[in-house]
């Protein structure tokens, strides 16, 4: 298929049984570590669920050990040195030791989305083998996995009331944070920032109206379609469970949009300075209403959202004034 840019992964269709089997042991050894870290971390606070992320470290190790007794006995001792990052579909999770925080909200949405990536994976695995052993192997894994999903609502049982679960829809919820709400995050983030400096650049240049809004609806439908690309072609959610590419890349890409018109539309005005006026309130606007979307659906805490979107944006929109000033 053609790319608009290399990209050096190999395709899931192309992995051997080996490979699968390499790969499988690979990502059951980092999961595992991921409990055993959010055990570590949130068990003093939390020693209900710390246990709980100890039995699943546990049941991960488990997992690796029956994969890794079948490896042994098809291919020998030499395990292939895949992992995930090295397979297009997969994505790249920010390790948990950079994190200086973790909330338990963090840890049961990343649990969950976890699972469901497991989960898929080994259907995926167990659809392309054509050992019997092996097929039966990755099929009762992607089995245990499924079950392992229903954690997440263990944990929210042990920690929040009957009022709070019944505000959310579990597993519908977590599926639209992941399909809608993380591209779409990320793409307003892109144009609300990204668009800053060359609309204000643009505004202060010139201080034309009409031309700084043509700057504006170019660089935010130019972004949008940029970022709808990149987000469709991140993966196909088969192998993540992140779902449909289309679902996210029209997020991604109209949120992008979006993001970046908020403030061009101002200078849909005629009046350069009262357009300004308002295109700068728009902006705070939007800083502060990415920054609560971070903390009500990502879990970051929001003073440290606001340093990262409202100082950054704050940044790139003095930049954009300076420049179109010079």
């Amino acid at each position: 298929m053609f790319r608009l840019w290399p990209d050096n992964r190999r395709e899931f269709s192309t992995l051997s049984e080996r490979e699968i089997l390499s790969l499988a042991i690979a990502a059951e050894e980092e999961d595992g570590r991921i409990y055993s870290e959010f055990a570590a971390r949130l068990g003093e606070t939390y020693p209900g669920s710390g246990a709980l992320f100890e039995g699943m470290a546990a049941e991960e190790d488990e997992h690796r050990r029956r994969l890794l007794d079948l490896y042994v006995a098809r291919f020998g001792m030499r395990l292939v040195p895949i992992r995930r990052e090295h397979v297009r579909g997969f994505l790249g999770r920010k390790p948990i030791w950079l994190q200086k925080t973790l909330t338990l909200e963090q840890a049961r949405q990343q649990i969950w989305e976890m699972e469901e990536g497991a989960y898929h994976f080994y259907l995926a695995a167990a659809e392309q083998v054509t050992d019997a052993g092996i097929r039966k192997l990755l099929g009762d894994l992607a089995a245990a996995e499924k079950g392992h999903a229903k954690r997440a609502d263990q944990i929210e049982e042990r920690v929040l009331g009957a009022a709070e679960r019944e505000a959310e829809s579990h597993q519908a919820h977590r599926q639209f944070v992941l399909t809608y709400v993380q591209p779409g995050l990320a793409g307003l983030m892109d144009g609300s920032v990204s668009t800053l400096a060359p609309v204000f650049a643009a505004a202060f240049a010139t201080g034309d109206t009409h031309q700084t809004f043509l700057v504006g609806l170019a660089a935010a439908v130019g972004a949008g379609i940029s970022m709808g690309f990149t987000e469709a072609a991140s993966d196909d959610g088969k192998l993540t469970g992140r779902g449909s590419p289309i679902k996210r890349g029209l997020a991604a890409g109209v949120m992008t949009a979006l993001g970046g018109l908020g403030h061009a539309l101002p200078y849909l005005i005629a009046n350069f300075h009262f357009a300004t006026t308002v295109a700068i309130v728009v902006v705070l606007i939007e800083l502060w209403a990415i920054a609560y979307i971070q903390k009500r659906h990502m879990q970051t805490p929001f003073w440290r959202a606001v340093m990262q979107v409202v100082l950054g944006g704050s940044l790139v929109f003095a930049a954009g004034i300076l420049i179109g000033s010079a």
